[in-house]
């Protein structure tokens, strides 16, 4: 056949159609890479870990005072204080210790987390506390109320992440050790109803400052690290034992299973300072259509889902 010949009009017609045609594909492109980025900005979003500030690094207005021989909500002697931004615990008011164990409690109780603490021990014991107490604090997991407990209450019925410090004798003194006030644990699978239970950590002594983390899955297991690297792991945490006095009997029904509470650190006898204080919640809403969404939940909470 012939070529067929177009008219000039016709010529300027289809020029304007291949433009659009054109115009279009570049931006259906584009749309389709903005797509891509948005969604992998979303599955980014989802990946993001969320953590919470448990200490605001200005005040302690989140946290509830509970000392030995005193009500709860009573700071006595300003144990618990906020000091050139750290948060601290300091004996400074104190005539003598008198077994006054003290432990400040986060407002909001959690069962699956990350915790983090960043600690240092400073100055010299209170007067008159026990030996055994020199350089030893803590922070307290899966902790009873706090308005559960009467004045002469010692400590909290908890799992305990028992904070060392080396005492500059060259001896062995590990730090993020599980202690158990009231409470039994597994240990390398085996009951066991031993009190405290050393880590592997290395010992730190001096001022300096050491980073303390706690994974918590509810009664199911929990694992310290120190300074990044795990020292110790135990499992089927629940009602039990003893190393508590003071308390409402109801409090501690020996064999339940123990899977949630607050958070509280300890005054036990020596100065000692936090620096951080950060919780990444692990309990959260696990339909990926919802808002909040996160991929790192290990465990549910439907009435938190926001869509």
């Amino acid at each position: 056949m012939g070529e067929t010949c177009l008219t000039s009009t016709e010529v300027m017609v289809q020029r304007k159609i291949d433009h659009l045609l054109k115009t279009t594909f570049i931006i259906s492109s584009l749309l389709l890479a903005s797509g891509a980025c948005f969604s992998a900005s979303q599955d980014e979003d989802k990946d993001e870990e969320e953590w919470i500030a448990l200490y605001n690094g200005q005040d302690l207005n989140d946290w509830i005072p509970k000392i030995r021989r005193h009500p709860t909500g009573v700071n006595y002697l300003n144990t618990f204080r906020v000091d050139n931004g750290l948060f601290t615990v300091s004996y400074d008011g104190y005539d003598e210790f008198d077994e006054q164990f003290g432990h400040i409690f986060y407002k909001d109780p959690f069962s699956h987390y990350r915790l983090l603490v960043e600690y240092r021990f400073t100055g010299e014991q209170a007067l008159n506390a026990p030996d055994w107490a020199n350089r030893n604090s803590g922070v307290m997991v899966h902790s009873q109320d706090p308005k559960t407990m009467p004045p002469d209450q010692d400590f909290p019925i908890s799992l305990e992440v028992q904070f060392l410090g080396g005492l500059s004798d060259g001896k062995s003194r590990p730090t993020g050790n599980m202690c158990s006030p009231g409470t039994h644990i597994e240990y390398e699978g085996k009951f066991n109803d031993t009190h405290c239970i050393n880590s592997t950590s290395p010992t730190f002594d001096g001022d300096q400052w050491v980073v303390a983390e706690v994974l918590v899955l509810g009664a199911e297991k929990i694992t310290h690290f120190i300074n990044g690297a795990a020292v110790i792991e135990y499992q089927n945490t629940t009602f039990g034992g003893g190393v508590v006095s003071g308390h409402r009997p109801e409090m501690k029904p020996d064999g339940e299973s123990l899977g949630e509470g607050y958070i509280s650190l300890q005054s036990e006898g020596h100065p000692i300072q936090f620096r951080r204080v950060e919780l990444l919640n692990l309990k959260g809403c696990m339909d990926p259509q919802a808002n909040n969404y996160k991929s790192y939940f290990v465990v549910g909470n439907s009435k938190s889902c926001d869509y």
